[in-house]
């Protein structure tokens, strides 16, 4: 598992748990499946903003290679 910070390690269909706006604080992590990548940059340090394919919009903050 790795962290969400590199742009070039998430492609759509990639298995993921986000950071929603709303639990930022908490940190509660939503986990998912990538449809679009939103950040531009090939990195940021909160991790990559990214759209899963149930509409939900966070910030990558760990990688899986299969489902969770």
């Amino acid at each position: 598992m790795t962290n969400g910070q590199n742009r070039c390690d998430i492609l759509p269909g990639t298995h993921v748990r986000i950071v929603l706006k709303k639990d930022q604080r908490t940190g509660n992590l939503t986990p998912g499946i990538v449809k679009d990548i939103l950040t531009k940059s090939s990195f940021h340090p909160h991790g990559i903003k990214v759209r899963l394919v149930d509409g939900q919009v966070g910030r990558v903050k760990e990688i899986k290679a299969g489902p969770y």
